[in-house]
């Protein structure tokens, strides 16, 4: 593993500057790490597995590689090939690891999902993607909604059933299936990859229409090394938890690439319903050293009593998936005494702007660009923007390409195109740079309000409303005016304990104008029960305004 060794820097500006790492073009994750920690370390944990039931299980790479290798002699007996596309709908059940490398090892491309879709979304990314196979779970609607999008999805010739023990007429059962396979798998030339082949293919979350289905080729675990090892900062023989499903993208961004590379062995706590005393409980029992998770899993794990839990093993924290408040990165640090360290990117991405160690954090940045990503804020005329301007955040790649940089949207060279030309990548969000070179997160580009010529990101507005005690979760957006062009919305949430009132609604509104600037404040506020949202729980801040254009 010599070859994935990276070194130590003294500075931001040092790692920047020299860190380095080369892809081999032939490099398939399974086979060149897994299989080589394998032979070197057998006994290294990989994985550290529980679930509510009180169930555990501790894997090691000897484990993990005879199991992929099964599972990869199972997929090539049924008839599964390189480039073939199989969906996993496997939630956090440990299957999944093995399922996910023995695809690399086929050569075949991985379709993660989430347990959450329905019939029709089903339907919807069979077709798109041709997904040959489907591996699931075997829980009840999720069968069904298998089942009833099956006839629609001609391409779906097999599926597969995890963690049931009866038989079920038209599907196969996994268990019995990689029980039946040898136990090795020998690498040859007719599994070997190349950069041009794809081992993932995710769908996004689809806030402003249909899914794109982002393409990532096999050497996309490289670019993970600096997500694991530079910004969540595991350690070699530490137990990292990402606390991610392992339908979305987030889940190879901290459960196996980087975190494996990094000498890592991996947390998985599988739950159904999130309780934040039961995470604790289960960091404390296990001992999590490197912790990552979404802002709103902060925003529960400070209400709790943090002094009743021993967490002294949990050295460094991370956060991402959403822009994080101030209010939530003073409270936790304290509690704890850990620094909340941001990161940014995208599905189409790795980390491409954290706080990294050597960086003092700015509650509420995103930091500052990782090494190979090369970052451009834009006006809307194309105009590189100065100190303190808001732009949309551009990934140049005339220069050089950040290694597990997407390769496109999936059979759709028109979206491609339509984000990725002239050597700039356009991530549709904007943001602005401080004097001493921190991003900070503003919104998406149709989310940017533009009030009297002021331009209003609905974040700031958001952070500055969920500092009020009565804000349960809120969504900002822009009403059309006919003085202003647009005024500031706020559809808001109430916690419990709080109703809706003009008293109510006045109060927030001077809330807003004491926290920020005045002019900021939303002069429209709307109570709602719940907000719209994808799949995935992003608000789906289109639904919000078109609202108003039918009006």
């Amino acid at each position: 593993m010599k070859e994935f060794e990276t070194a130590e820097y003294q500075s931001y500006e040092e790692f920047v500057d020299q860190f380095k790492l080369e892809a081999p073009d032939n490099f398939n994750f399974a086979y060149d790490v897994v299989d080589r920690i394998a032979a070197e370390t057998p006994d290294r944990v990989a994985l550290v597995w529980c679930n509510e039931e009180g169930e555990s299980k501790i894997i090691r790479f000897a484990e993990v590689k005879e199991y992929s290798d099964r599972v990869a002699g199972f997929l090539k007996r049924v008839g599964i090939k390189k480039g073939d596309r199989v969906m996993l709908i496997l939630k956090r059940r440990y299957e999944f690891w093995f399922a996910l490398l023995g695809l690399h090892k086929v050569g075949a491309t991985a379709v993660p999902a989430t347990h959450l879709l329905t019939a029709q979304d089903i339907i919807y990314r069979n077709q798109a993607a041709e997904v040959k196979m489907i591996i699931s779970v075997a829980e009840p609607e999720v069968i069904a909604h298998i089942e009833e999008a099956a006839p629609a999805s001609p391409s779906l010739q097999m599926k597969v059933l995890v963690n049931g023990e009866e038989t079920r007429p038209g599907w196969l059962n996994f268990a019995q299936e990689v029980a039946a396979s040898e136990p090795v798998f020998p690498r040859t030339a007719a599994e070997e990859v190349t950069p041009e082949d794809i081992s993932l293919l995710y769908f996004t979350s689809g806030t402003t229409g249909h899914p794109k289905m982002v393409a990532h080729n096999f050497q996309y675990p490289l670019g993970h090394i600096v997500t694991a090892k530079y910004w969540q900062r595991v350690k070699d023989g530490g137990l990292h938890l990402t606390l991610a499903e392992t339908g979305w993208a987030k889940a190879v961004w901290g459960k196996i690439y980087g975190q494996w590379m990094a000498g890592s062995a991996v947390f998985v706590y599988d739950f159904d319903r999130f309780c934040a005393k039961e995470l604790l409980r289960m960091m404390e029992k296990y001992k999590v050293t490197t912790f990552c998770a979404p802002p709103t899993v902060y925003r529960y794990l400070i209400k709790e009593d943090l002094t009743t839990y021993d967490l002294s093993s949990l050295e460094y924290c991370v956060v991402a998936g959403e822009p994080l408040n101030p209010e939530v990165y003073h409270q936790f640090y304290k509690m704890t005494g850990l620094a909340l360290r941001e990161g940014y990117g995208q599905t189409e991405l790795t980390v491409a702007i954290a706080t990294y160690p050597w960086m003092e954090p700015k509650p509420g940045s995103m930091g500052k660009p990782s090494p190979g990503y090369e970052v451009e804020l834009v006006d809307d005329e194309g105009n590189v923007c100065e100190v303190g301007e808001v732009g949309q955040i551009v990934i140049r790649t005339d220069r050089q390409k950040p290694l597990g940089f997407f390769a496109g949207y999936y059979r759709d060279p028109e979206k491609t195109q339509a984000v990725w030309h002239d050597g700039r990548y356009y991530t549709g969000d904007t943001a602005w740079r401080d004097e001493d070179g921190y991003y900070w997160f503003v919104g998406r580009v149709d989310d940017v309000i533009k009030s009297s010529g002021y331009r209003i990101g609905p974040f700031e507005v958001e952070s500055a409303l969920m500092v009020h005690p009565a804000v349960l979760e809120c969504a900002v957006t822009g009403v059309p005016d006919p003085d202003r062009g647009q005024v500031v919305k706020a559809t808001i949430v109430l916690a419990s304990g709080y109703t809706a009132s003009d008293q109510l609604a006045k109060e927030l509104q001077d809330h807003v104008k004491q926290v920020t600037a005045p002019y900021k404040y939303p002069r429209v506020i709307e109570f709602r029960s719940e907000l719209p949202k994808t799949i995935s729980g992003k608000i789906r801040r289109v639904e919000i305004r078109a609202e108003h254009q039918e009006q």
